[in-house]
């Protein structure tokens, strides 16, 4: 079995940070089971989870057996790792609900089927059961004081202060890789470079009690050229789940990355090959106002999360709101569903004007959608912006005295876009 363009390919993506003694030799000789663990303190992973969600992507299509581990347990006392501040702890039920919406997003990525099949697990099924006893005697024994305060985790922590509970979390994590190993065969981990002390802890744990050998490789943790907070937008965390990260948002965080950014973006969270990701790079020189790159990398992240169809909608939505020359007649009516979302939405009753020709023509007030989708603050103003030629609707520009548009002009029976100037738009559906 061909095990090492493992490392190789971690390499070239620029995805491999660190890797324990005799971790490529292991990884050459045979098939490994290599996990990674994924912290349940909130009911979905975000961005920043996807460089270690990538990681057992690549393990995998290596011929590895990947093993996604839920903290289950673990989550309940909160890992120190790059935090300054000491962990609110969360309910059981809490992290038990976190932990299967997690499996749920981990199950999009990973194949659970045929020879290199991955398995999830949740070490609350060995934690929660543990007694203090149990762990003081067979794991904090092999554990020296200085040992666990050389730890850059624990380090970083000193001055602020870190309690018992979070200084102890490696012991926790330690045992993980043990109760793994001994279970299910797992002879590696696989995590962030801030993962380092804890999988070394671990490490070292299996070679004490067992006297076998395991191995760690960790990934870089992912940064801003800009030096910006990486997975954070002007709304916050984006997150993998659709009801807190909507499709078309996920796709624009991509789509905005920084020309500096992208081909380190297109390495780390595509499975594109290397020549085609070139390829993309050369655009970004040559050709930086196409964007090619960015949008090449939106489309593959956020079909990767949310399906070939919800990305589809995403760049559609995409390009009515930024691209003029979209014609909103040709977009579905799904796309102008997720388009709601975005932008500013009224559902407005039809009119009938008996002044126009056909008396009984169902038909929408221009005014009446300018105002009460806050395009304009009153009619009177709505008027004066109809005079100015400022208003189109479903791409066509109104002349100055079109207060009304007809019921035929309306996408999919329903829906009018409205665009006033050349940034300002709202959505009404006519009721």
């Amino acid at each position: 079995m061909a095990s090492q363009p493992f490392l190789e390919e971690l390499a070239w993506r620029g995805l491999l940070y660190q890797q324990s003694e005799g971790a490529a030799e292991a990884l050459s000789a045979g098939q490994l089971s290599g996990y990674c663990g994924f912290d349940p303190t909130a009911d979905s992973l975000h961005v920043g989870s996807l460089v270690p969600i990538m990681g057992l992507v690549h393990l995998q299509r290596a011929g590895h057996r990947p093993v996604a581990l839920v903290g289950g347990g673990t989550g309940l006392i909160g890992d120190p790792s790059g935090r300054s501040t000491e962990r609110q702890l969360a309910d059981v039920s809490v992290i038990e609900a976190n932990a299967i919406g997690i499996r749920r997003q981990l199950e999009r990525f990973l194949d659970f089927s045929g020879p290199s099949a991955a398995s999830l697990r949740n070490n609350a099924d060995w934690l929660v059961s543990l007694g203090a006893i149990e762990l003081l005697r067979d794991v904090g024994k092999h554990f020296g004081v200085n040992y666990m305060l050389a730890k850059e985790s624990v380090k970083t922590r000193l001055d602020e202060g870190i309690s018992f509970t979070e200084f102890a979390y490696m012991l926790l994590q330690a045992y993980d890789f043990l109760e793994l190993h001994r279970r299910f065969g797992v002879n590696l981990q696989v995590g962030g470079s801030d993962q380092w002390g804890n999988i070394t802890a671990g490490t070292e744990l299996v070679r004490r009690v067992t006297g076998g050998s395991v191995h760690g490789v960790t990934f870089p943790l992912v940064t801003r050229s800009d030096g910006s907070k990486f997975g954070k937008s002007e709304a916050g965390n984006v997150w993998l789940d659709p009801a807190r990260t909507s499709p078309y948002r996920f796709f624009q965080f991509w789509i905005n990355a920084d020309d500096r950014d992208a081909s380190k973006y297109l390495r780390y969270f595509t499975l594109m090959e290397r020549d085609e990701i070139e390829a993309l790079e050369r655009t970004l020189t040559e050709r930086p106002e196409a964007r090619e790159a960015q949008a090449s990398l939106a489309f593959d992240v956020t079909a990767r999360v949310h399906g070939v169809r919800a990305a589809q909608m995403a760049r559609d939505v995409s390009l009515l709101l930024f691209d003029r020359k979209a014609d909103p007649r040709t977009m579905s009516p799904e796309v102008l569903q997720a388009l709601r979302e975005e932008i500013p939405y009224r559902r407005l009753a039809a009119v009938r004007d008996v002044t126009l020709a056909g008396g009984n023509d169902v038909q929408a007030s221009v005014l009446d959608m300018l105002a009460e989708t806050g395009l304009a603050k009153s009619k009177g103003e709505a008027r004066r912006q109809l005079q100015q030629g400022a208003v189109t609707i479903n791409g066509r520009r109104l002349g100055a005295e079109e207060q009304y548009v007809g019921a035929t002009e309306a996408i999919a029976g329903v829906y009018y876009l409205i665009r006033k100037g050349s940034r300002e738009m709202a959505l009404v559906e006519l009721a």
